[in-house]
């Protein structure tokens, strides 16, 4: 048994990866992955950018394609790698499906998330129907889609869960934001009763951006301030007071009694960007019950090596609340607004950078 196998066990939190490569799915690693407790995947465009720009993995698939679009090129690549890891993770899905049956957890694990285009970030229509195709081309229980909690993704988001689809939110920056994702949830959930279906297989979960939100912040603050570096976790344990409170209540428990999962919080941009920070600020504070933190590779092995999770700052409610309040003394509504426009336009330019690799790798295998 490895910490990552006491964090969830022992505190109820999923560690994910937020990593996928050919490689990794060729040579076993990510299996070993999970042999170590991993429970679940998370890519997205700057993932896969970085992974076609520095790996030969790919080369030969480019090449036996016979599509020239570097787009459905590169769709095709991500369908396959998702569709690959999920079997991967079967066993950990199935497990957790039979453990929800007991009622010993509220959702289903497992699971590999393949975003839609970021360039459809304020395209509802769009979204939709590639939320549809990408699920369908995949083929497994425990695909999500990736929807990002734009406005125009709010409505998405209702439409896929409501079609039976397994949706990772991603993007969410404010706790204003969150809750609208919870209320899409619940709308969706309603809308999948309706039409039909199975609510108990439908899956969900919110990425809330973490580190992301301490850096813009400790550079509007002085040096000496003493809330730097303090404004994420803040934020991470109001978004957990507002997910605690949301699935306590009349509308989601009567979903719950009709076999809904949970749509859990996943903490996502879990490694520090101030190398002053402990590289563990962002998993050992912020552990709780039914949550998910998604680590980068180095965040990974630093919570394999010597992750301590019992100080978390959510499972203690003087500390979670006194940390809730140093939010009441910063404003942060232009800020998180400004982390979602800027995480919408950094998508869309690691999109655009993997399409031109594609191209790339296109030319190079034609000649």
């Amino acid at each position: 048994m490895t910490r990552l196998h006491d964090l969830y066990n022992e505190v109820g939190q999923s560690p994910w990866i937020d990593n996928i490569r050919r490689d990794w799915l060729d040579d076993g690693t990510l299996a070993r992955h999970v042999e170590d407790g991993v429970r679940g995947v998370t890519s997205n465009p700057s993932i896969f950018a970085k992974s076609l720009a520095t790996s030969s993995a790919y080369d030969e698939r480019i090449a036996m394609l016979d599509v020239e679009n570097p787009e459905l090129v590169f769709e095709r690549l991500a369908v396959d790698d998702v569709r690959d890891a999920c079997d991967v993770l079967l066993g950990v899905h199935e497990a957790s499906q039979v453990d929800a049956a007991s009622g010993r957890r509220r959702y289903y694990d497992g699971f590999v998330s393949l975003e839609v285009s970021p360039r459809l970030a304020h395209d509802t229509a769009g979204t939709i129907d590639a939320a549809r195709r990408l699920a369908a081309a995949v083929g497994r229980s425990n695909v999500m889609i990736k929807i990002p909690a734009t406005r125009e993704g709010l409505e998405a988001i209702r439409t896929v869960l409501g079609a039976g689809i397994n949706v990772n939110v991603t993007l969410i920056f404010s706790i204003e934001r969150y809750r609208e994702v919870m209320g899409a949830w619940m709308d969706g959930l309603e809308l999948a009763l309706a039409q039909g279906h199975d609510i108990s297989s439908i899956a969900s979960v919110a990425s809330f951006f973490v580190s992301r939100l301490d850096v813009a912040v400790d550079a509007l603050l002085d040096s000496d301030d003493p809330r730097r570096g303090t404004i994420a976790v803040a934020q991470v344990a109001q978004a957990y007071r507002a997910y605690e409170s949301v699935v306590a209540d009349a509308r989601a428990r009567a979903l719950l009694d009709r076999g809904a999962q949970v749509q859990r919080p996943l903490w996502a941009s879990t490694s520090t960007k101030n190398p002053s920070y402990d590289e563990l600020l962002y998993v050992n504070s912020i552990a709780a019950d039914e949550t998910v933190n998604t680590m980068p590779d180095a965040t990974l092995a630093a919570a394999l090596k010597h992750g301590s999770f019992a100080e978390s700052v959510l499972r203690d409610p003087q500390r979670s609340a006194a940390a809730i309040e140093t939010l009441s003394t910063i404003d942060l509504s232009a800020v998180t607004q400004r982390l979602e426009d800027e995480g919408v336009a950094a998508f869309i330019s690691s999109y655009d950078e993997l399409l031109e690799t594609v191209s790339a790798k296109l030319r190079q295998s034609r000649d």
